[in-house]
Parts: C-alpha cells; structure tokens; sequence
C-alpha cells in the first residue's frame, strides 16, 4: 500500500536517506514502495543529541537509515541502555518499548517511543531541578 505524504512549503522530509526540501508550494508525494521516511520535526542531528535519551533517540535513528551498520548501532544503543538504567531504573519501561521494537525490526515504531523517552527524560529533569531549588 502506498504512503501519501503532504509537505508544506519549504519543508523537509528524508527518505531513505535522501534529504529532500519542498519549494514554494503545498505538495504531496506518494511513496510506493518501503523505505525510512522521517519528517524534518522527526529528524534528530548528532550535535542536538545531548542527553543520554536524545543520544538513545539518535542511534535508534541510525539503525532506521543505515542497515549497512546496524551491528555498529545496536552495540551503542545497548551501551547507552545501560547508562540510562543505571542512572534512572525508572526509565525501564520506555527503554523495553524501544527494545521490543528494535528486536523485532521496527525501527520506525522505536523513534516513536524513543521520542516518548525523551519527554520522560526532560520530566524527570525538571523535577531534580525543582528538587535542588528547595534546597
């Protein structure tokens, strides 16, 4: 079945893992066969990836793209894996989502949680901020 996609003007959208910008105009593309598609929103670059969960993120993303390494990746992500949860055990649940779906080849489906990860890691910061400023 065929993927339909709306881009607005000037935005960008990568498929597989070609960058490809939108001109001036509202357009729709059909993709017809399967491959990585990420919108520019979606898209993480290295240099944004400073958490630990941004850094888990962006391997996820790699594997998403790049097949040729996915060896590579996955001995990264299973090494920020276990920083994360040595550091905040409670960040468990996320990172078996995202692991389900990496075992399972569903690497689009692990951005998807690996973005809900994220949002969970920026709560729990927060609340360490908001605990050091009763102090």
């Amino acid at each position: 079945m065929a993927l339909k996609i709306s881009l607005r003007p000037h935005e960008r959208i990568v498929i597989a893992g070609a960058v490809i910008a939108n001109g001036e105009k509202r357009s729709e593309l059909v993709i017809e066969n399967r491959v990585p598609i990420l919108r520019e929103k979606d898209l993480l670059r290295e240099a944004e990836a400073d958490t630990p969960c941004k850094r888990i993120y962006y391997v996820v993303q790699l594997m998403y793209f790049d097949e040729e390494n996915l060896k590579s990746h996955h001995e990264k992500y299973w090494g920020l894996v276990k920083d994360v949860l040595a550091a905040a055990p409670s960040m468990a649940v996320y990172v078996g989502r995202i692991s389900e779906c990496l075992i399972g080849n569903r690497y689009y489906q692990a951005l998807r949680f690996a973005h809900e990860l994220i949002e969970y890691e920026k709560e729990v910061l927060s609340r360490v901020v908001e605990s050091n400023e009763c102090i």
